[in-house]
Parts: structure tokens; sequence; C-alpha cells
């Protein structure tokens, strides 16, 4: 199908049609190719495209009712100034000259104190690398604001995977299909991975085993052969305890070891401290179970693990990918192409980042030039710090503005009441570019109206597959709205930015975004090109490590002064270690949401029904909790209130909160972030979401 196709509609109205081809733009593996149906400059439908393999036509609930966000009714088609109160959620109307005069006047006056006291916050409401951080980082760079540490959601994972095997790499996911024995772990693959369950599902189909390790009963664990309920944060303990009994049946391959990683003897001290009792003591879960899966992993080939980030969420998180990378290399999975792992497929592809984000314009403003960088994870802490002197070592200057695009920190960042302090400060100039208004953007001083996905032109890769997909705009911005990269554009322009690189445009960014590395011509005519890759990576080495060989023990870590080999690290706040808050509380994704984004799409709010927490009987019986009461859920950070579900889902001891709805939809204008910690994992910096101790009880 070419990228625009113009065919005569038989049916009532014969005007004719044209078929767009684009790219899914968020936050999930799968970056489905897909095909958008326009007539008379009106986007009907939005369809997967049939001609792309991975996504064989086929598009998740909520990306197919795409039209009716672009549509919506509360969608933001002009520049709105604050007319209220901070958080009043108030404003005006205000045309674009007057909105972006007045906000670079202001970014102006505070950059000539210190532009580090400006700070942007994005992070993937797009996954395009054109509309996320192209011209957006060519206009911070250039002003010296404060870098943004981007670590919300995968980056302990990633780095653990970079640690063991040399970066975000793994197998095909389309080899799945021929897996023996498939090992979900930390995914609800259902509801966050359709197309690899498609694969999974034919597997299943041929005789393969499926198993599922998850602390929550999920509807894929429903769908697998077994489901180990480990406690949360307990997974580098189970993978040991697997090596423990890889090591004393032998159920090794012993020239690979040999021939393809670096460590074995270390590892396997580690491993033999980590018997099947002692892990399933501290996993809670039977001896029997890990045996089974040691014995599984062990005799089966070709044998694969779809890794996914939740289980990464949890003080250890960097540990455990770490210890769950390294199962692979001991058993040779890698030498067959439906065997290995597959966490995320993003660092096989060739971005030139350098092009796209032009970090050489910091020396333009001052050589030499280093900004600080801030946690995004902790940005509730650092919107309430105060400023270093001027002239003195420390913090660095108070943030006095922030700007924010893809992303809703006040409902999606950790111990959000704080978050919600520091948004409300009358000192704080805050601007947000969005679709509608989210709970952030009830807090901002201008909101810029962003365009949706079927507005703009954007080039993708993939953490899923290894495709790259052009996406073609298929109708006109709605309304007032502009893509974010003319906002950054037009911004630079009254910033007095006036080196050339502020005028490309955005088929000029896609072309550069891969270079020669990917025929742009096929993008054009396909929508997709495949990446020239070797079916099974890593069946002779060659991992992309310092080494060129699976890493068991990092001597980069070492030379760190951190552990060179994985272990497992408790959590902050572990299941049972508090008698005041005694269960653990976990917050996966509600199943008709993307973070939070679909959540004001109303026939998915209608499916979804409204914020829940999972409670298992036992717990629920002993704190006289029935189906459908309105509960408290606090610890220490806060409390949130939500309706109970009495439910096979969660393990005794463990509730699931599931996120991320807004919070202006909750029942006291909270949701379940108000609990979650600012605390960061062992490795990447990243969040700990499912490290939360909390106590529940009926509401008043």
């Amino acid at each position: 199908m070419p990228a625009t196709d113009t065919t005569a509609d038989t049916a009532a109205d014969s005007r004719p049609t044209q078929h767009v081809l684009g790219a899914c733009p968020h936050d999930c593996p799968d970056t489905c190719a897909f095909v958008t149906t326009v007539q008379n400059g009106v986007a009907l439908k939005v369809q997967g495209n049939p001609d792309h393999p991975h996504t064989d036509g086929v598009l998740c609930t909520k990306v197919s009712r795409y039209t009716e966000r672009t549509y919506h009714p509360e969608r933001i088609l002009q520049p709105l100034k604050r007319s209220g109160p901070k958080g009043s959620g108030r404003f005006e109307p205000v045309s674009w000259d007057a909105a972006l005069d007045d906000i670079a006047a202001r970014l102006r006056a505070i950059a000539q104190r210190d532009p580090q006291a400006i700070l942007p916050y994005s992070y993937a409401g797009t996954m395009g690398l054109v509309q996320s951080e192209s011209m957006a980082a060519r206009f911070f760079n250039r002003l010296g604001a404060s870098w943004l540490d981007r670590t919300i959601c995968a980056t302990a994972g990633g780095e653990g995977l970079t640690q063991t095997l040399g970066g975000k790499v793994g197998m095909k996911v389309q080899f799945f299909a021929e897996s023996q024995l498939i090992v979900i772990w930390g995914s609800n693959s259902i509801a966050s991975n359709l197309h690899f369950w498609r694969h999974a599902q034919a597997a299943k189909r041929n005789g393969a085993r499926l198993v599922c390790i998850d602390p929550r009963r999920s509807e894929t664990a429903e769908k697998c052969h077994e489901h180990i309920a480990l406690r949360p944060g307990t997974d580098a303990a189970l993978a040991l305890a697997v090596m423990h009994e890889l090591i004393a049946h032998n159920w090794l391959d012993h020239d690979y070891i040999a021939r393809h990683t670096v460590g074995w003897e270390a590892l396997r001290e580690r491993a033999l401290q980590w018997p099947v009792a002692r892990a399933a003591d501290l996993c809670g879960v039977p001896a029997q179970q890990i045996h089974e899966l040691a014995r599984a992993w062990g005799t089966t080939q070709p044998a694969a693990i779809r890794l996914n980030y939740g289980m990464q969420r949890v003080r250890g998180g960097g540990n455990a990918a770490r210890a769950i990378a390294c199962l692979p290399a001991l058993t040779g999975a890698w030498q067959h192409r439906a065997g290995g792992l597959l966490l995320s497929s993003s660092g096989q592809f060739p971005v030139d980042k350098t092009t796209l984000q032009r970090p050489d314009l910091l020396a333009a403003g001052l050589p030499g030039r280093q900004p600080r960088t801030l946690n995004m994870v902790q940005i509730g802490d650092d919107l309430l710090r105060e400023g270093s002197p001027p002239g003195t070592p420390g913090w660095g200057p108070k943030v006095e503005a922030l700007v924010v695009y893809n992303s809703n920190p006040v409902a999606v960042a950790p111990d959000s009441g704080k978050v919600v302090q520091g948004f409300l400060r009358e000192d704080l100039f805050t601007v947000v570019l969005e679709h509608f208004q989210t709970d952030t953007a009830d807090h901002a001083d201008y909101i810029l109206p962003a365009t949706t996905q079927l507005e703009h032109q954007d080039i993708h890769l993939s953490y899923g597959h290894t495709d790259v997909l052009l996406n073609r705009p298929a109708i006109a911005p709605v309304g007032q709205a502009r893509p974010n990269t003319q906002i950054f554009r037009d911004l630079a322009a009254r910033m007095g930015f006036t080196e050339p690189c502020f005028a490309d445009d955005d088929d000029t960014l896609c072309r550069a975004a891969f270079g020669d590395r990917v025929d742009y011509d096929q993008l054009l005519r396909h929508g997709f090109a495949t990446l020239d890759l070797p079916d099974a990576p890593f069946a002779q080495g060659g991992f992309p490590t310092p080494s060129g060989k699976c890493e068991f023990f990092s001597q980069r870590l070492a030379d760190a002064g951190l552990d060179g080999l994985p272990d497992h690290v408790p959590n902050y706040e572990p299941a049972g270690s508090s008698a005041d808050y005694p269960l653990a509380m976990i917050s996966p994704p509600a199943r008709n949401f993307l973070n939070s984004t679909f959540v004001n799409v109303k026939s998915l709010r209608d499916i979804e029904g409204e914020p829940v927490l999972e409670i298992h009987a036992d717990d629920a019986a002993a704190r006289g909790i029935t189906s459908g009461m309105v509960v408290r859920v606090f610890n220490p950070r806060g409390e949130y209130r939500c309706k109970a579900e009495v439910s096979t889902r969660p393990r005794p001891g463990l509730v699931n909160g599931l996120r991320n709805w807004w919070r202006k939809l909750g029942l006291d204008g909270t949701n379940v972030n108000q609990l979650t910690s600012q605390q960061l994992t062992d490795l990447g910096r990243g969040p700990v979401f499912y490290d939360c101790r909390v106590q529940v009880a009926p509401s008043a």
C-alpha cells in the first residue's frame, strides 16, 4: 500500500478517500503501523496496516479508537493563559503571538540570571524521535537549561541489560512463535504487548509451555500453563535459585559458557548461596515451583524469556534484570533463533541522536557549559528545593520555569502530594504543551495546543521489534494546534536563536534520524523498513559488551565501586516489614489506558470502570472490606481513596492499585501515586513504583 492512496468509495458518499500510512506513537513495545482513512480532510478511522508483518492489521482497543482522541470535544484547540489561581484549571483564550511573546520574554529573563533555573520535563507521550527530542532538545541545549534525567520507566532494566549483554538488545520477537518454553517475566502481555502475545499463542498451539512470573494473577497469567506469584522485588532471588539448580543438576552448556561469557566462576559461587529453600522462603512461592522452572529452563530448547519492565520498578530492579539476563547464556539458549531473551530491542537501532538533538549548541551560549541534571522521578522534591547561593557549590538555582511536553507529571510522577505542592508554587512559571486539560495542564500558566499523531510527521524505532516506521500526517492540524517541533521553532526565533538548524522542517529531521542507514524511500513507499540483523544475534557470542561476551561479572560496575555480580537487593519497603503498613502495593497499568493517555476517552473509561484496588479475600476479610466498598489506602506519604475489588489477582499480603487515572477523576482528587516514593533503583536511577508499603481500611 502506498503512503497515500486515493480510491473511490462506492458507498453512499462517493467522495474520494485517502489511506495514509502512519505509526502508533505510544509507549508500547509493539510500535504498530497503521492506516488512516481520510475523506474530505477528516480522519474517519484508524486501522492496523495489514502489510506490516508485526502489526498484521490488528491494533489494540485503545489505538483503534484514535480518532476519538483527535476529535475529542475537550481537545485544546487554541493557546490558553491562566486566569485563576494556580491549579484552579481556569484559563482564557489568547493568540499564539501573545502567548509565545510572553513565554519567550519570561524564559529570557530567567536565563539571564541562570538558564539552569529552567527545566524541560518530557517523556513518552509520543515515542517519535522528531516530535519528542529533536527540535525541543536543540532549543534547551541552546538555552543552557537544566538537563532532565528521563528515568521514569525503564532505566533500571536497561542498565541491567547493558551491564550484562552490552545494550538493549535481544532476540527477534517473531521467533517466540518457534520456542518450546516461554517465560513471561514481569509482563501482562495481553494488555501491554498484544502482538508478542500472538506469537506466544502460536507457540502454545505448537506444544510450547508458557510460564508467567508476576506478583499479580494478570490476564496473561491466567492464560499460561503456570503462574509463579512471587513477592514484589524478589525476582533476582528467584533467578539465582534457578541458577543454583542449573548448577546442581548440570543443566548447563559448558561450551557456550567457556567461549562466550565472562565471570562464570564468580557467578557460580554467588548462585550456590541461593538454594531453592532460601529463595522459596524469600519469594513466598513453593520450592517445587522453583525447581520445576529450573528443570524446564535447563532441559528445553529452544527456550526464551520475554522480560518486561514491571519487575525492575523496585530498589533492586537493575540487579534483577542482570540476574535474569544471565540465564540464556548458561544454557546456550542464544544458539537458537527462538531462544534467548527480549526486554527491549531499542539498542539495535542506529539513531543519530547527535544530529537530531545537537548537543554542540550548548557551547553556542557559553563554551564548556554543562548544565546540571535533575531526575524526573524526583520532580516533587526538586520543585520544593531552595537554590544554592550564586557562586557557591551545591545544587544550583531554584527551578523557576518548567516546560512540560509529552508528559503528565502531576498524574504519573511518584509521591504526587509533593509534586502538586511544587506545581502550585506561585513563583514557578509553567508552560504545558498538550492535547487536553490534564492534571498537569490544570497547573500551567500557559497551555499550548499540540498536534496528535494524525496531524504531524514523525519517525519511530521500536523496543519490541526491529522495524523503523514513518508516520505521515493524515489531516491538517485541528483548530490552532501546532506540532511540538513548530512550537519550539517559534520559541527559538523569539529567543533570538539564529543557528540554521532551527529552520529544519520535520521532513529534514525525519531524514536525519537514521541518515543513510535506513532506506527513506522505502519508508515513504511502505511506511516501514526492517533492520538487517541476524536471526540469532548471539549464537556465536559477539555481544556489544567491552569483552564481546555475556558479562556475568561487570568490570564497569566494579570500577564504579558496585558489585560486579548480580545479587538480590531487598526492597526499601519489603512486604510484611511494618506492622503499621503491612501490605505491599504494586501499581500495574489499567488495561484500557496507556500510562495516563486515553483516560479521558469516554468509551475506554466506560470499559475500565473506575479506580479500584484489588485485594485478596483474606486481607479484605481481616479488615471488614467487601467488593465495591470505598477504602482508604494510606502510608506516611499520603492517602488515596478508591473502590475495593476483592479478587484472586493479588496474592495474600499484596494489593494492586491500578494506574494511571487522572487525579481529577479520582474520588478525592488523588490517584495511586499519592502513595509511591521518590526513592531510586540500584542501577539506572529509576523509580520504585512497586516498592511500596501501605495499609488499607474502610473509608469513614
